[in-house]
């Protein structure tokens, strides 16, 4: 096999590599700061995804830490934290990994936190019902509270 046979680290022609995108990616994608590392993060994600049929996934624990960031290193309100990972997500470059529920999370409005609702989210993806002490948390599917 040739080197032109291949796209990096040895996955072959018409296989889809499959990667997850860690914080620091997404909070660029998303802030868009600094310019150049944001336009380079950009370039290099859509080669892999336009030209080499690669796919980018964000876990919920990834979009978690990048909302935090956002608010907190960026002085982005919760909406509009919420709003531009909801963007990002759904531009066809970096997909959430727990699938569409992780897009409502991101609109949803009052109750729960995206916090709350990203950990609910991820137990019930692997079938599991989640307990907490949190009356607000218990609101969501699938969640009960743990009561005296």
């Amino acid at each position: 096999m040739t080197a032109t046979d291949r796209l990096g680290n040895g996955v072959r022609a018409g296989t889809a590599r499959r990667y997850g995108v860690d914080t620091s990616i997404l909070v660029r994608l998303v802030a868009r700061e600094p310019r150049a590392d944001f336009e380079r993060c950009l370039t290099r994600l859509s080669v892999m995804v336009d030209e080499r049929g690669c796919e980018m996934f964000a876990s919920n624990q990834a979009i978690g830490e990048a909302y935090a960031a956002l608010i907190h290193h960026y002085d982005l309100s919760s909406a509009h934290a919420r709003a531009g990972l909801h963007t990002t997500l759904t531009s066809g470059l970096v997909a959430p990994l727990s699938g569409h529920s992780v897009l409502q999370a991101l609109t949803a409005s009052g109750g729960p936190g995206l916090f709350d609702r990203l950990i609910a989210n991820d137990y019930a993806l692997a079938g599991i019902d989640t307990l907490t002490l949190d009356r607000q948390m218990a609101t969501l599917p699938q969640v009960s509270l743990v009561s005296d």
